[in-house]
């Protein structure tokens, strides 16, 4: 699972043959959340405060065409 991006102690990553539609995981200190990419939108929260949620959100909003294209650098699935 290839870390794309860090923030603080927040780490943006992939799974290998993750499936579409784009998306990302964030983890930090054993919790979990994964995000959609288009839109940006929660699909999955293991044990992130809604504070840490709304924080994370803004990462991914502020990083989304960065994560964006290295998913579908990952996937080797052209963007729309």
């Amino acid at each position: 699972m290839p870390s794309i991006h860090r923030e603080g102690s927040y780490r943006f990553f992939f799974y290998a043959g993750d499936h579409p539609p784009p998306h990302v995981h964030v983890e930090r200190d054993g919790r979990a959340v994964k995000f959609l990419l288009r839109p940006v939108r929660l699909v999955l929260n293991d044990g992130f405060n809604a504070r840490d949620l709304a924080k994370i959100e803004r990462m991914v909003q502020d990083n989304v065409h960065r994560l964006e294209d290295a998913w579908h650098g990952h996937s080797g699935k052209p963007a729309r």
